[in-house]
This record gives structure tokens, sequence and C-alpha cells, in this order.
């Protein structure tokens, strides 16, 4: 099974459609299997305390500025929907709140993504899984509780998921990876497990790859120094096309197993082996 390579976005579009289209360009570029935003209803997600408090960023001098600057437009994911449609690539998001979710109901994307911030907000979980979409559910900042109940939830609606072993700082020291994990989620949860990655570099996800991991995301963005709190936990545009290359370059790798010899081989053989005795 290959595995299903994800570009986050998030929103390191930084408020732009054209980088949002630049970004979709990369993943359709690179070979990924889908890109993913994030949405929010501030009112719901923030305190009115939190929005009004000060923030310098590019769009004003509060948090309400900075997060309104964010967050893309009903017409913008119209957009990102129609544009995708003609990449040929699958979207889809994570909703912070039960109003975003369904807002995103109306694009009816084939996945749903439970963010790790979010695996504890039951009502969500809920109406994630009643629409019964394959959902990946990132597991950072989580206890065994958190993942028994979020398993319990969606095997109850009957709506097929697999999980996603995270570690939520940005970005991640390449010592907390705790790659075993993967295995641990897999053999407790007897379900797929994926792998979403907030560090620096390739070398951890392609470790990731050898405990047979069934997805990958990492965050996309055009250049780390940009304005914004994932870029510095996200791959560039170079470096997101070798990870993907090398990915697929390893799955080519795996062959069946067989121990019979190459067929491609034998010249070899009977070149290197003419001086002994013929059998």
């Amino acid at each position: 099974m290959s595995i299903f390579i994800i570009a986050e976005i998030g929103i390191n579009h930084n408020g732009s459609l054209d980088i949002c289209k630049q970004l979709i360009d990369v993943a359709v570029s690179a070979g990924a299997d889908a890109v993913k935003f994030q949405k929010r209803t501030l009112e719901l997600v923030y305190t009115k305390e939190l929005l009004d408090s000060l923030r310098e960023s590019p769009w004003g001098t509060t948090q309400r500025d900075q997060k309104e600057g964010l967050e893309l437009s009903v017409d913008d994911y119209q957009q990102i929907d129609q544009y995708c449609k003609s990449q040929k690539i699958e979207w889809f998001a994570s909703a912070w709140d039960l109003e975003s979710q369904k807002f995103l109901k109306q694009f009816n994307s084939k996945y749903n993504k439970v963010a790790s911030a979010m695996i504890v907000y039951e009502d969500l979980l809920y109406s994630i899984a009643a629409e019964k979409k394959h959902t990946f559910i990132s597991t950072g900042m989580s206890t065994k509780s958190d993942i028994d109940k979020a398993v319990e939830i969606f095997r109850k609606a009957d709506c097929p998921f697999e999980l996603m072993h995270c570690v939520s700082t940005y970005p991640m020291d390449d010592r907390d990876a705790n790659l075993r994990r993967i295995e641990t989620l897999r053999t407790t949860y007897q379900c797929n497990v994926g792998y979403s990655g907030h560090e620096t570099g390739l070398a951890i996800s392609y470790g990731a790859m050898g405990f047979g991991i069934s997805s990958l995301e990492r965050h996309l963005t055009i250049d780390r120094a940009m304005y914004g709190s994932d870029q510095a936990a996200s791959l560039e545009p170079v470096g997101f096309r070798s990870l993907v290359g090398g990915i697929r370059k390893i799955e080519s790798s795996y062959g069946d197993g067989s121990i019979e010899m190459n067929p491609k081989e034998k010249s070899v053989a009977d070149k290197l082996r003419g001086h002994l005795p013929k059998k």
C-alpha cells in the first residue's frame, strides 16, 4: 500500500489565495495525494479578551486583526475547491469548532481531519464521525485515555479512520520523535497509523516509513522565513519535492521479498562465475 502524502498548507498561506494556489501547485508537482487547510470560527475558538488583546502582525495591532488575516473567506474556499479539482488533487481541512465543520461539509471533500488540539473536543468528534468520511486523527498532546475515547467514538459511528502519530512542538526536536509510538498505536488500536511531522529536515519522516505508516503529513511553505507560527516547522518546495520523491523511490524498492535470483543478475553471474566448474 502506497503512503498517502498530505501537504499541510494550514495557515501558511497568510490569508493569500495566490499563495494557496502556489502551494497547491507545489503539492501537485511533487506528487502529493492531498492538501490540507485549517478552518476556525474566531468567536468560538478564542475569547473576546484574547481577540481584543495586543499583537503586532502584518494585518494590525490586535489578536483579532492577526487571526482574521489568516482566515480564508467563503469565496476563497470555493476557488480552492475548483482549483484543486482542476489540478486533480484532493483537499480537506481540520475544523477547530462545530460551525467550521458545518461550513466544510458544503464542499463534500473526501476526507476529514481531527487536529491534535481538537482530539479532546468530543462534540466535534461526534460531528465528524457522523459524516462517515475517512478521517485522519492526529494524536499530539494526547493521553491514552484521549485516544481511547476518540477511537471509541469513531468505531461506534462506523466511521473509517486512521491515527497519526504526532508530537506537537514547532519545530520538533528530533530526539522527541518517539517513532516507536507508531508501532504501539497500531498494536493497541488495531488500525492504520500515519505520521504528522513538525520537525525540520527529512530524515525523521523517512524513518517513520520504517514503521509501516499509512500516511504522512508535513507542513508546506513557500519560505520558512515568512511570517507565521508554523513556518519554521514546514518544508519549502525543494524539500517537499525531495521528500515525496524519496518516499516514492523507497516504496518502489520494496519488491516482493522473493529470494530467487533477479533475472537481471543472470548475465553477471555467468560472467563472474565463468571460471568455476560447470554443474
